[in-house]
């Protein structure tokens, strides 16, 4: 079927819309934007720049997708915005381009961000992601496959929130939360792995306990943080989870939040 354009709408000539797109009442889309087969851009929402959306997408009612990052250092550089395929941007959430650090955005597929979301410049979103109401992401915030975020959450720029992680709304996060980690709170606290969260995923029991025991070690032994990553390179460097949890640590520039 060919894109299905209320009347209303503004579509640029040059917009690609691929098979079966709806572009509803009153919505705007700019040059250059591509927008893959059955997605829907809904009422009075504007999608522009350099902005590709994947196959099965939602844009919800107001929602502004691919505008200029609200850098100052942005002097109107091409840069870009990808979304994933099934990845659905609910009422009046707002998404920035990329700046000229790293050319752009990219959210993964499969992700959900709910109502009055931000999300900035530069951010990079695994597959999976959950950012609930007004979630609030700073410049080149990282966030891990099937992580999620609490509404009112504002997350401070460059931090990093692992795979897997879990921050209680209402939260404050200036610094790195681990992968698998459970936090909530003003100041940021951990509150032990999630999961609740991996057994949804298909965690294994026994692979739930490899990671809670890491965290022990890391957060509750009294060992130093470089005495527990290294017993643990040493007892349990062959299960992936855990070697992703200590390179997470070692690579941390913000620091990682206790």
């Amino acid at each position: 079927m060919t894109p299905r354009v209320h009347p209303s709408a503004l579509v640029d000539p040059s917009a690609e819309l691929d098979l079966d797109v709806v572009v509803e009442a009153f919505a705007m889309i700019g040059s250059g934007v591509r927008i893959g087969a059955g997605s829907t851009i809904g009422p009075r929402a504007t999608v522009y720049g350099a902005t590709r959306i994947g196959a099965g997408c939602s844009v919800g009612v107001g929602a502004v997708v691919g505008s200029d990052p609200q850098d100052l250092k942005y002097n109107g550089e091409p840069t870009t915005l990808e979304i994933g395929d099934e990845t659905h941007i609910r009422e009046y959430a707002t998404i920035n381009r990329g700046t000229n650090a790293t050319g752009s955005t990219v959210i993964g597929p499969r992700c959900l961000l709910m109502s009055y979301v931000h999300v900035a410049h530069d951010c990079r979103l695994g597959e999976g992601v959950i950012l609930a109401n007004a979630v609030q992401l700073g410049g080149h915030v990282e966030i891990g496959e099937h992580a999620q975020v609490g509404g009112l959450t504002p997350v401070h720029q460059f931090v990093r929130i692992g795979a897997y992680g879990f921050v209680g709304g209402g939260s404050r996060v200036p610094q790195d939360v681990p992968p698998y980690a459970r936090t909530a709170g003003n100041p940021l606290r951990l509150y032990g792995i999630n999961a609740v969260g991996l057994r949804r995923a298909g965690f294994s029991a026994d692979l739930r306990l490899s990671i809670q025991h890491a965290y022990r070690l890391l957060f509750n032994s009294g060992m130093s943080r470089r005495e527990a990553m290294d017993r643990l390179r040493t007892e349990s460097g062959h299960i992936s989870e855990v070697t992703r949890l200590l390179d997470f640590l070692g690579t941390s520039e913000r620091g990682v939040m206790v």
